[in-house]
């Protein structure tokens, strides 16, 4: 038995977001019993997701297929105006578990489109933050305002008049690292474009990514604990492949192979923002089974955002 040594990194795992939408569909179950219903998977977790639906949640895409007069809960990514006003079109109660950071840009958007500018938005198409973010725009005029960038050279090939107003908003989950080449090519092109603040970009995504982007080339193999689906656990796991460090993304423990753990001495253990501890905890036990692991915990300042739950 190969004796490594372990570290877990800190911070790590569920943000103020997640736990809130989470809270937000427990609430739900416990006032109005099953099942729920909630638009898109409320937050990108295998582990939470499947631990709901044996609890009588149902996660839908097309809201015509829930009975009418059901409440409909509202993931944490957000959603567009055409889904909020399926739901009143449906008869469904709504629940919004939005995460307020992505509310936040949702208002800022709707600023923007109320005062004639074109928006550009940086993040990853077809995610269901994006999606719900662009989706703010209504009419055909503001649909034709809106652009998404996902590179610099996307940048490059927008076609908009350097004299009109401009703005960018970025999906949250983006970190200010990942972003910053987008941001120079933009300022670069569109010198008076407006732009949000920095931190409006989530603090946890940025947390988690600072908490290992330091100390990756200390180690030899990275594993992360998130789903695939999960647009700030593959980030994190990004970090790993990009400095040649052996790299996993796993939601259970049941994926741990013992072959990742030849020749490796120093392993790095983290988990995105919609990974719980206790799946983390489960797969440090299962690689704890595997090796002689010695374990420690990094040191890290605590994060004190909390999210208040709304009216349910």
């Amino acid at each position: 038995m190969i004796e490594i040594k372990l570290q877990l990194a800190n911070p790590r795992g569920f943000c103020a977001g997640v736990e809130r939408a989470i809270e937000i569909v427990e609430a739900a179950l416990e006032k109005y019993g099953a099942p729920i219903y909630v638009k898109h998977e409320v937050v990108h977790n295998k582990f939470v997701i499947d631990d709901l639906k044996k609890r009588g949640v149902h996660f839908i895409e097309d809201l015509s297929t829930v009975p009418q007069g059901s409440h409909i809960i509202f993931s944490a990514h957000g959603v567009s105006k055409n889904i909020t006003a399926d739901a009143n079109k449906f008869n469904l109660i709504p629940i919004d578990a939005t995460c307020p950071l992505v509310t936040k840009v949702h208002t800022q958007v709707n600023t923007y489109l109320k005062n004639k500018y074109f928006i550009i938005m940086i993040g990853h198409r077809n995610h269901p933050e994006v999606e719900g973010t662009l989706g703010q725009a209504s009419s055909d005029e503001e649909k034709q305002k809106m652009y998404l960038v996902e590179s610099a050279q996307d940048v490059s090939n927008l076609n908009i008049n350097p004299n009109e107003n401009i703005a960018y908003v970025t999906q949250t989950t983006l970190s200010m690292n990942e972003t910053k080449e987008i941001i120079n090519a933009l300022t670069t092109k569109y010198p008076n474009i407006k732009g949000p603040d920095l931190k409006d970009i989530c603090y946890a995504t940025q947390n988690r990514q600072d908490a290992i982007i330091d100390i990756i080339k200390k180690h030899d193999l990275l594993i992360v604990v998130g789903s695939e689906n999960s647009s700030n656990s593959n980030r994190l796991f990004e970090i790993g492949i990009k400095n040649n460090v052996s790299s996993y993304l796993i939601d259970n423990p049941d994926l741990i192979q013992n072959n990742w753990f030849i020749d490796k001495k120093n392993i790095l253990l983290t988990s995105g923002a919609s990974a719980p501890e206790e799946l983390t905890q489960r797969i440090l036990n299962k690689i704890k089974k595997l090796t002689s692991a010695i374990v420690s915990e990094l040191p890290a300042e605590k994060e004190n955002v909390f999210f208040k739950l709304p009216l349910i």
